[in-house]
């Protein structure tokens, strides 16, 4: 099966970023994709809350969700949207961090919205706090597909690796992890998180990432690290997609995958024990 992975430098224009995603797409398939995935917040990155609230949209009214799913059915592609800021008519005014899985007939298939809020201070210069804008999902999330089934995380889910372990618990043969990562923390932990999730489970896992500078027509600048990676079940990287807007290329041999867990089949070694004292689940 061959993926193609979006690397994006998203706006804070929907529109903008919506005309680049349907090219990305268009050279995908061109290329032999059979699937095809985008970054975390695909349709607008700003730190601007302001911002976000005059051009966001609930989920029947989003443009870059509907340009996709009709993308996907004319090119016949199976569509992982990494994420969407979304509208919500939650009574505190929060976004939903959405991503969705869309069939070759432009049907989404499934909806996930992220668990982990990346609440941190990063260092003197950066600082987030994500549960401001938007409010958390909680329900683990497994497509069909007709490739495998896909366990969708997003971002900052990838330092919490019960999540993906009931991912793989749940028969999941590929994991995705798009993110908008933070240059500071991409250099220190992006290749390592994703490789020890994919060993940890025997899983592929694909993550479309975002890069550079992004341009912002009002707030402050965003920047973000990159390097969209694909990593096996054995944890060796197959691609990165560096520092630069594009698509990466990457096959997926999916024998690897019974091959990775019949040499180590922690998924079934799993024991129950006692938390430490004073530790709750």
């Amino acid at each position: 099966m061959r993926a193609g992975l979006i690397q994006l430098s998203s706006s804070d224009i929907p529109a903008d970023n919506l005309r680049d995603v349907l090219g990305y797409m268009r050279k995908a398939k061109a290329d032999g994709a059979s699937f095809v995935l985008t970054p975390e917040v695909t349709n607008c990155v700003s730190n601007s809350r302001n911002h976000q609230q005059s051009v966001l949209q609930h989920e029947d009214q989003d443009i870059t969700l509907a340009g996709i799913r009709d993308e996907a059915a004319k090119l016949g592609l199976w569509v992982l949207i990494g994420s969407l800021g979304l509208k919500t008519d939650d009574a505190d005014g929060r976004f939903a961090n959405r991503s969705f899985m869309i069939n070759p007939t432009g049907d989404i298939v499934a909806r996930y919205d992220k668990i982990h809020m990346f609440d941190v201070n990063i260092d003197a210069q950066e600082s987030f706090r994500e549960s401001a804008g938007y409010r958390p999902g909680a329900q683990a999330v497994v497509a069909d597909t007709d490739f495998g089934k896909v366990g969708m995380t997003i971002c900052y889910d990838v330092r919490f690796p019960q999540l993906h372990r009931a991912l793989g618990h749940a028969g999941a043969d590929i994991i995705t992890g798009p993110a908008a990562f933070s240059p500071v923390s991409g250099a220190a932990h992006w290749h390592v998180l994703l490789r020890a999730r994919a060993i940890e489970t025997g899983c592929f896992v694909l993550a479309p990432a975002q890069c550079g500078k992004h341009p912002v027509s009002t707030g402050k600048a965003r920047y973000t690290y990159g390097h969209s990676l694909a990593v096996a079940p054995w944890g060796e990287i197959l691609v990165d997609g560096g520092e630069d807007p594009g698509v990466t290329m990457v096959d997926l041999d999916m024998s690897k995958i019974s091959d990775a867990r019949g040499r180590i089949p922690t998924l079934s070694h799993d024991r129950n024990f006692e938390r430490p004292e004073g530790v709750s689940e």
